[in-house]
């Protein structure tokens, strides 16, 4: 594959902030959405259509300008006596973004349809079809996004402007593998079924970017609600979210798999409010939300023992504990400490967690408990639902 701008937006120009600069300081390699994949394999297949010959490299032009070229990995012009169908597949290079569809053959098979059909989308093997309301598509429509439709619609119709076509064809696209693939995504508990989202808005993945998670965060809220479900729970993992199914009993379209992103389901929540959010984590996380921090990861937020030491202190802790615990190899070792002498630790981080939830959330409508867990998922603190109020501005 090659790229004939510079495809993530860098330049030899001097950059400040945001993704290119991102990129630019970490050195990684960026990628491609699906989406990406997905336009640049129709482009291929309606210019065999109309022209008898598969363009490769297919270039394609992004949202924002960019337009990278992809070599074509599979391509099929008709099948036995179908002469008006083509098919191009292009493998999906993420960069050096950890992204589970890197390496997928994305594949799109675009049909001739009567005039006035427009571009009709289908999803082949490998791609899902949404089954619940709440995202950005209707119920039984295949798992393709707004963005890249609009992609894909512009290109057929620039493939049509060029080679004398209407533009009336059905895209079917489809992933090998897609739902093996989607097994390690959200898409069964959003209720997409069947395989991946072809997703992205810019075209371009760039590493470690967590759009793709904070997306996902978003979507969760957004099933959650239009389910009609008034409480939801956020939690850092896996273990967080079964302590928070056995105590409150939440279905599966309650869960958020908040993961480090705090910040993410908090600020989401105070523009679209639920009547309850439970933050569920384990107690060195939540430690952390505790101290102010809205990103949870161990690369960009660590445990103050400082901080913990005084809440143990706030908490009855001596100046021999208060010591300790400010000087413990881990949050755990902490609270361990504290627990061995009543000091109630897991309770206050979770009390003081649940307060900066309840900063964040600005007042909006929506009541926060929070719950405390260790590494074996037993709770080791607790803070009862309280809110909303109105609070400090932070962010």
């Amino acid at each position: 594959m090659t790229d004939v701008t510079e495809a993530a937006g860098a330049t030899t120009g001097k950059v400040t902030g945001g993704r290119t600069a991102q990129l630019q300081h970490t050195g990684l390699r960026h990628g491609w959405t699906t989406g990406a994949c997905a336009t640049a394999a129709t482009t291929a297949a309606y210019t065999a259509l109309l022209t008898g010959e598969f363009p490769d490299p297919v270039t394609i032009t992004l949202p924002k300008g960019q337009t990278p070229a992809f070599a074509l990995a599979a391509e099929r012009l008709g099948s036995g006596d179908d002469g008006r169908s083509a098919m191009a597949g292009i493998v999906k290079d993420a960069g050096d973004d950890p992204d589970v569809t890197h390496g997928a053959l994305i594949r799109s098979t675009v049909r001739i349809l009567p005039p006035g059909s427009g571009v009709v989308f289908r999803a082949g093997p490998g791609v899902g079809t949404v089954t619940r309301p709440g995202l950005p598509l209707d119920v039984g429509e295949p798992a393709i996004n707004p963005v890249p439709r609009q992609m894909i619609r512009d290109h057929v119709a620039g493939v049509a402007a060029r080679y004398g076509g209407k533009g009336d064809v059905e895209v079917e696209v489809s992933v090998d593998h897609g739902a093996e693939i989607a097994r390690s995504t959200w898409n069964p508990r959003l209720g997409i079924l069947g395989g991946i989202s072809i997703l992205g808005t810019t075209g371009i993945v760039v590493p470690y970017s967590c759009s793709a998670w904070i997306d996902s965060i978003r979507r969760g809220v957004d099933v959650a609600r239009a389910a009609g479900r008034r409480h939801v729970a956020g939690c850092t993992g896996s273990t967080s979210e079964k302590v928070a199914v056995a105590v409150h009993g939440l279905p599966e379209d309650a869960l958020l798999d908040m993961g480090d992103f705090a910040g993410a389901v908090l600020k989401y929540i105070r523009r679209h409010p639920v009547d309850r959010l439970t933050v569920a984590g384990g107690f060195a996380k939540l430690s952390k939300l505790a101290a102010g921090h809205l990103d949870l990861h161990s690369g960009r937020s660590q445990v103050d023992k400082g901080f913990l030491a005084e809440l143990a202190r706030h908490g009855g802790a001596g100046e021999e504990l208060t010591a300790a615990v400010a000087s413990a190899n881990t949050g755990l070792e902490a609270l361990r400490l504290c627990e061995a002498a009543g000091v109630p630790l897991g309770d206050l981080v979770a009390a003081t967690a649940r307060e900066e939830a309840l900063a964040v959330l600005r007042g909006a409508p929506v009541a926060v408990d929070v719950i405390c867990i260790d590494r074996a998922g037993t709770i080791v603190g607790r803070a009862e639902p309280a809110g909303p109020r109105g609070a400090h501005d932070r962010g």
